[in-house]
């Protein structure tokens, strides 16, 4: 696959992700966005052996947009530190399979992840390994039973968002696991990580990435974010 570089230096690379493609190798076996990182790094600066690339964050497979890669040891754990110290800005759209009622607010949430069922659910604040999730959200636009609403995680729990819209009544376009009755036609979901503030781990300036608009259908004639 071709990847869509949004930004690359000496201990960041930032790349684009498309819906439906693992960050990392999985069991199905399919050629992760980690593989295609080192192999573009590889390529494109000629290096001989293994591409060392940090895993920083991740974005559920069917989920699209920007992530960010620590190109070197000390740009990872500085990155890994920025998403655990809640450093990072992070800016999601998302289309919603029915109007969300509210116009802007503050989901707070205690969730409990099924890692053999790879699902999350609300739970009460003292349930054994639950975790706090803090959202805030704006509803940007609705038409035709939809709307498009950005989301700020401020917590970065697993399915967080998606578990979030579900709980407003306004589960995710093609989200079947929390609540949308169809499926999107390239079996994704209408959640997409628009854009990216994160300190650089060595600079002054941030690093700031943004990915544009998946292409698909969902994503067409809202208005320009």
């Amino acid at each position: 696959m071709d990847l869509d570089v949004l930004h690359c230096c000496n201990h960041v690379l930032g790349v684009a992700k498309p819906a439906g493609l693992p960050v990392v190798p999985d069991e199905s076996g399919d050629r992760s966005l980690l593989e295609s990182a080192k192999a573009y790094l590889k390529r494109e600066f000629n290096k001989p052996g293994e591409v060392f690339l940090g895993v920083v964050h991740r974005l559920d497979r069917p989920v699209s947009g920007v992530v960010c890669f620590g190109r070197t040891s000390k740009g990872s754990a500085r990155l890994s530190e920025s998403f655990r110290g809640a450093a990072a800005e992070k800016t999601y759209v998302a289309v919603t399979s029915r109007p969300l009622r509210e116009s802007e607010g503050v989901i707070e949430h205690w969730l409990l992840k099924d890692t053999s069922r790879n699902t999350v659910r609300v739970v009460e604040p003292d349930t054994p390994g639950a975790k706090r999730a803090e959202t805030r959200f704006q509803r940007l636009e609705s038409r035709g039973g939809e709307s498009l609403v950005r989301l700020s995680p401020i917590t970065g729990r697993s399915h967080q968002l998606r578990v979030a819209m579900a709980s407003l009544g306004a589960p995710l376009r093609g989200d079947l696991r929390y609540g949308a009755t169809s499926p999107l036609p390239d079996r994704s979901v209408a959640l997409h990580a628009l854009s990216l503030k994160v300190p650089h781990p060595t600079r002054p300036e941030p690093v700031a990435l943004r990915a544009a608009l998946p292409p698909q259908e969902v994503w067409r004639g809202w208005r320009e974010l």
